[in-house]
């Protein structure tokens, strides 16, 4: 026994030793991580199918249910596949615009509550699945089940074939797959004009369309979405101060309540007289009346605005002394200071891009979970620590919620902005469309504008035009610019209008003085006398 050495580095084996738990706790963290996003999925689908109820109009009929046809039960199957899609598709974008806010606070929490155990669940396997999940469902969304909604919605049928809901089913996959033939030969033709060729094979694109395709597609998706809450967020920012003013109670001050109640009042009774029987026995009722079913339907249509009007008055006349004092300017001043520090940040965000403090967004950092400055692009929300987490997530939601205001505001898209339990399958498709593709380009823009910095997107963010300077520094300018000048222009109307009346009624006053005037050769005249000039 003595003459036995042991050697420890032969008693080790070559590979290092497991954890005999790992597996475990690998599933356990996979298991955790798909009931999140099961329960995350099941409170958004349920949120926006409350939504897309609210403003969908209710196709009935009023035939009994002997009578009903079966194309009636087909347009319901149609109605309610739709139905599914859209709201599968609203979901989508109500969790990617949740996307940022959540990381911010998760990434917060984890900074606060280092040593804690109840949170180390908040990881960033989680986050990244999250996202990844998100934006999957975003192209999948957008690229086939809106589209499968809106032609399984118009669809009849091919010619000559059996009509029922086999024919349309049959008529939106064939349209469906030469329009997904299309759109990927589109990105095919512009990744060759781009120059994606000198570093991918032909052979290579094809085989790898998931990791390619669907990247370079978003980022075109993006691109457009970027351009969209260019034109949109500075309408929105001047377009909430209207919307505020409408909802709420104005002071006293500002607004005769009394005087408007009486006007719509008697509005209303004006209007009611027009539409109700005259009095003259042989008399035919206004509705009866050839040629007059436009003008009837028109005076309905203001009768009902009218006694909206009225309602909505009632409802400021009964509101309390707070509401009717205090509520609209303090809301005035949190508009004012939510737009004035997004406006703030991104001439920062500008200026540190010119000098050279900051990197372009392409040369973001990885994200780091339970980092203090995980996030914050601008030294002012670094400084402010967990406030300033608190102001990009209330920053974040003010963008997105000005943009959709401002883009339905716009006199092109307001034609379909959606109205309570009036709003067509069509019109609810589109505006899907729209949401979906600004709440998927929201974490693009808060990277291109400085709110955040978080770079959760993969290989969806591999967006090349972000490491252009030119273009990061024009979009900044631009959209500073945008916003003031929204902002001037809202803020100054009445002033404006103001001095153009009196520029007017002075050009005006001195025309008629021209008017009046004696001509030069009358004036040079030295035998003219009063008479004559009073005459002339």
């Amino acid at each position: 026994m003595g003459n036995i050495k042991l050697n420890i580095s032969e008693l080790l084996p070559d590979e290092p030793i497991k954890d005999p738990f790992e597996e475990e706790i690998h599933f356990n963290n996979t298991v955790r991580e798909y009931i999140l996003f099961m329960v995350l999925l099941l409170l958004l689908s349920i949120a926006s199918h409350v939504i897309v109820l609210r403003y969908r109009r209710k196709e009935t009929t009023h035939l009994p249910p002997h009578r009903h046809h079966i194309d009636d039960d087909d347009e319901a199957i149609v109605d309610r596949i739709a139905l599914w899609l859209c709201t599968f598709s609203l979901s989508v974008s109500l969790g990617a615009i949740l996307l940022l806010p959540i990381s911010i606070i998760g990434n917060e929490v984890l900074t606060i509550y280092q040593d804690s155990l109840y949170v180390q669940w908040i990881n960033l396997s989680l986050i990244q699945g999250l996202w990844n999940i998100i934006f999957l469902c975003s192209n999948i969304s957008l690229f086939i089940g809106l589209p499968f909604a809106y032609l399984f919605t118009e669809a009849e049928g091919f010619p000559g074939s059996k009509k029922g809901i086999r024919a349309r089913i049959v008529e939106t996959v064939v349209v469906l797959t030469l329009l997904v033939v299309l759109v990927f030969g589109v990105a095919f033709i512009l990744s060759f004009l781009l120059g994606y060729y000198d570093q991918h094979n032909l052979f290579e694109i094809l085989e790898l369309w998931g990791s390619f395709y669907l990247p370079f597609m978003y980022s075109l998706i993006s691109c457009l979405g970027v351009l969209m809450l260019l034109l949109f967020t500075p309408v929105g920012f001047a377009h909430l101060f209207t919307a505020m003013g409408q909802l709420m109670v104005k002071p006293g001050f500002l607004r005769d309540l009394a005087e408007e109640y009486q006007a719509a009042i008697m509005r209303e009774d004006a209007l009611a007289r027009q539409l109700s029987r005259p009095m003259t026995p042989h008399a035919q009722p206004i509705q009866n009346t050839p040629n007059m079913q436009a003008v009837y339907q028109r005076i309905r249509q203001e009768y009902n605005n009218v006694k909206k009007t009225r309602l909505k008055l009632e409802e400021h006349r009964r509101a309390g002394v707070f509401q009717r004092t205090l509520a609209y300017p303090l809301a005035l001043v949190v508009l004012c200071a939510l737009t004035g520090t997004a406006v703030i940040i991104v001439v920062l965000n500008t200026l540190q891009l010119l000098v050279g403090i900051k990197a372009l967004p392409l040369a973001s950092a990885p994200a780091i979970l339970g980092e203090a400055q995980q996030g914050k692009r601008t030294i002012i929300l670094v400084m402010m620590g967990p406030l300033g987490a608190a102001v990009e997530v209330v920053l974040i939601l003010y963008i997105i919620a000005a943009s959709i205001l401002g883009c339905y505001s716009l006199p092109g898209l307001a034609l379909i902005r959606p109205k309570r339990q009036n709003t067509s399958m069509v019109h609810i498709i589109a505006n899907c469309v729209i949401v979906l593709v600004l709440s998927s380009a929201l974490p693009l823009l808060s990277r291109t504008l400085g709110i955040t910095n978080f770079d959760l997107l993969g290989d969806y963010g591999r967006i090349s035009w972000l490491g252009n300077f030119w273009v990061v520094f024009g979009y900044n300018v631009l959209f500073a610019s945008a916003s003031a000048a929204c902002l001037a222009k809202k803020f100054t109307t009445t002033l404006r209008h103001e001095i153009y009346i009196r520029f007017k009624m002075t050009a005006l006053s001195l025309m008629k003085r021209d008017t009046f005037k004696l001509p030069p050769h009358l004036l040079d005249k030295s035998y003219i006398n009063a008479s004559s000039i009073k005459e002339e």
